[in-house]
């Protein structure tokens, strides 16, 4: 690896070269007999030539032309070259050589080979089959839940549907109204505090219809005493028995609420809101946020046969041939398919990532609300991928590899305090700090300084970025092996994945990351497109309740 030094060295050479071509115009000038005059001006800081007799000697103007034009070039290719050179930020360089290897030693495993991500897609697949097998589908990792959403809309559908969406910390309710392709929302967030996402069930969903009732009477949809279909995206590990019947198999996100593993989600909600006696609403559809991602691109685009969440969590779903789902338990009328809820965030919780896995995952791991479990998602979702950032940065500052300089502050205004803060790098420092180029490290500069670091080396930014770049490009390889998987499985001509979620959205470059690794996974003769599925997660749901055979009933007796 060379070692590139700092900005300081191209501007000395820039000098040297600017004197070396003014010492060689002089002497010219003086050996031709050119009677010249150079004034230095102090004040002014300049140096400027003030006169000069060619009047008897044309052919000595052109050579001094020629020679300050040459001059001027060899200064401006010098600058450009050395501007260029310093700009390399893509390669990791700091000033000694040891510490490249130090680092580069303690790095390499979040380097993935093409063998390795090979590996990881075999692993997968295996994986995908006992899910789909009632022999092997109770010890099954990633459990290929059919979600009985069956049908894909057209663009034809109509109607006012409420639609909620829970999958983490922010709660959204929401007003959708279809009229044949046209989609209008209407929709407010709301927080879920931390003492109801680890307190009981009832608790929960006491809060959901709460906020639900205090959307619908802003809204005025209270007044008019109708009942509303409701759609459910609930992101979670669930087992459905029917499109509005599921069973929570185990919670994920930092949600750890009593009394709903095992138990019905969509008859929970009915029932809190039903408790409230206030509001008339029916939930005739629960899906994921991948489901109605999915669910979502596919109103206009009918080659969307995947979809994918790349935020707080991870998680993937397709559309899968009835006969490969040995586990159906429903009528194979037509459509033959059915969208499959992989939940492929449990892949690896056997041991077979292990191969691949840190000190830092596995530390990452011990200290979730949910060790041993969802291994897959905490190597490349965004609710973890600041904290390995963190952990592999306190590593390097405990070698001595990192804030070399930087080892005498006041404790209580000590960057120290963040690097052993668990959580203290948000996820979010990655995308900014990974948003800088060329020299200034403007980014990178702000994250280390909010974190308490005064004035940050140049050599403390290239190698934070670096950290940053590394653990971001594996969790886009990962994704890629998983959705390289799916496209050689459904192995469709042309097939669009929808994709949604904050990390995916803002990551300056986990979007080129992933299609490059996809590039040399999926098999060359399958076209594909990867979109960018905006608000899926709620009108997905709307969509999932106006699919379904039931909503015509349902339909018939509603005045819309």
């Amino acid at each position: 690896m060379e070692n590139i030094q700092s900005p300081s060295w191209y501007i000395s050479g820039l000098g040297q070269v600017l004197s070396n071509s003014l010492s060689y115009v002089q002497n010219e000038l003086v050996g031709k007999g050119l009677k010249a005059a150079v004034i230095s001006s102090s004040k002014q800081g300049s140096t400027r030539a003030v006169a000069f007799d060619a009047e008897n000697n044309p052919a000595l103007m052109k050579k001094v032309v020629a020679i300050s034009l040459a001059s001027a070039a060899a200064f401006g290719s010098a600058f450009y070259v050395g501007y260029q050179l310093a700009k390399r930020r893509h390669r990791f360089h700091v000033r000694e050589a040891d510490k490249n290897d130090q680092i580069e030693h303690i790095l390499g495993k979040f380097k993935l080979s093409k063998e390795c991500l090979h590996k990881v897609m075999e692993l997968l697949l295996d994986e995908m089959h006992k899910g789909l097998d009632p022999a092997t589908h109770d010890k099954a990792d990633v459990k290929m839940f059919p979600t009985y959403v069956r049908s894909l809309p057209d663009g034809t559908e109509k109607g006012d549907i409420l639609a909620l969406d829970l999958g983490g910390t922010n709660f959204r309710v929401l007003l959708i109204n279809l009229d044949s392709g046209d989609i209008k929302v209407k929709s407010k967030v709301f927080l879920i505090p931390q003492s109801i996402m680890t307190g009981t069930g009832i608790q929960l969903f006491d809060h959901i219809a709460k906020c639900l009732a205090g959307f619908m009477n802003a809204e005025k949809l209270i007044q008019n005493h109708r009942e509303y279909p409701l759609g459910f995206t609930f992101s979670f590990p669930c087992s459905q028995k029917g499109l509005a019947s599921a069973i929570l198999a185990t919670w994920t996100k930092g949600f750890d609420c009593s009394g709903v593993v095992g138990n019905d989600v969509v008859a929970m909600l009915q029932e809190a809101i039903e408790r409230r006696g206030d509001i008339k609403v029916k939930v005739l559809a629960l899906v994921n946020d991948t489901v109605g991602t999915l669910m979502a691109s596919a109103y206009n685009d009918q080659n969307t046969r995947i979809g994918l969440i790349l935020g707080t969590g991870s998680n993937a779903c397709y559309v899968e041939n009835l006969d490969n789902v040995k586990t159906w338990d429903g009528d194979r009328n037509d459509p033959k398919q059915v969208i499959i809820n992989m939940e492929w965030g449990a892949f690896g919780d056997n041991g077979c990532l292990n191969f691949l896995r840190t000190d830092y995952d596995i530390e990452v791991d011990k200290t979730s609300l949910n060790p041993t479990r969802q291994i897959y998602e905490k190597m490349m979702s965004g609710m973890y991928m600041g904290e390995i950032v963190r952990l592999i940065i306190l590593d390097l500052w405990e070698k001595e590899l990192l804030f070399v300089g930087h080892r005498d502050h006041s404790w209580s205004t000590d960057y120290r305090q963040a690097l052993y803060t668990k959580g203290s790098f948000y996820t979010k420092y990655v995308s900014e700090i990974e948003t800088d180029s060329g020299v200034t490290y403007r980014h990178t500069k702000s994250v280390l300084e909010q974190m308490g670091l005064d004035r940050p080396t140049y050599d403390d930014c290239v190698i934070v970025q670096y950290v940053c770049k590394l653990v971001s490009r594996r969790a886009a390889q990962l994704a890629a092996a998983g959705l390289a998987v799916l496209l050689n499985h459904i192995n469709a001509p042309n097939v669009t994945i929808a994709v949604d979620g904050s990390l995916y959205r803002f990551h300056p470059k986990f979007k080129k990351n992933m299609e490059k690794a996809m590039q040399m996974l999926v098999h060359p003769h399958i076209r594909y497109q990867i979109v960018l599925s905006t608000d899926g997660s709620g009108i997905g749901a709307a969509l999932s309740a106006v699919t379904a055979p039931d909503y015509k009933d349902y339909k018939s007796n509603l005045s819309f």
